[in-house]
């Protein structure tokens, strides 16, 4: 799912595979690529297999963004459900900040703070913390928009709540048509809608791209 500089979103493409590999990261982007997305100012997503190995061959000039509201998921399995509630208000400052330096203030003091209870989820940050404050790179008014996934896991949403009443699909073909529809439906459905904060920085977001 994408948004384009003036804020319009829509299903750019899909695929039905049995796990998530380089394999098929590469093959999905070399596809979209194949049919006009030249250029991506930012991928977002979870930690998936492959992606970012995908993304350098394909999108090599991107830049990537990991979902922060993912990386809270695993960090609350990995702690105690005493702390759970204290951990994640004390994440949820790092993307609350008005600057990157300040983020990345907040997030150090997050790392000495749990570290010496949960040194292994410390150390997992610190591995992925150039793909954490990406976000900041980006103006204000789109900020709450690019640091999750939200706007997937919207589509994703849809199309499991049409499938529920299924028992199953008699085909990967039948599986096909059905998921293409639910594209079509949700691209129509906000054809004409401005993704929120997107309108107020359209030029900026504009000249981002060649």
């Amino acid at each position: 799912v994408g948004i384009k500089p003036n804020g319009h979103e829509e299903v750019i493409d899909y695929c039905i595979a049995p796990s998530e590999n380089v394999e098929v990261w590469t093959e999905m982007l070399q596809n979209m690529r194949s049919q006009g997305l030249k250029q991506v100012e930012l991928f977002l997503s979870d930690g998936v297999v492959g992606m970012k190995t995908a993304l350098a061959k394909t999108y090599p000039k991107a830049h990537f963004q990991r979902c922060l509201v993912h990386v809270m998921r695993n960090i609350c399995n990995k702690v105690r459900v005493d702390d759970r509630e204290t951990i994640m208000n004390d994440f949820k400052q790092i993307h609350k900040q008005p600057n990157k330096t300040a983020a990345v203030q907040t997030l150090h003091a997050f790392y000495d703070k749990w570290n010496k209870a949960y040194n292994h989820v410390i150390r997992n940050l610190k591995d992925i913390e150039p793909d954490l404050l990406v976000f900041y790179n980006y103006p204000k008014q789109i900020r709450p928009s690019i640091y999750s996934t939200n706007v997937i896991e919207s589509f994703n949403n849809v199309v499991k709540r049409k499938a529920k009443p299924k028992a199953e699909f008699p085909s990967e073909q039948s599986l096909d048509t059905f998921i293409g529809i639910q594209a079509m439906s949700y691209n129509d459905r906000y054809f004409d809608r401005i993704h929120k904060g997107f309108g107020q920085v359209q030029d900026t977001l504009e000249s981002y791209f060649e």
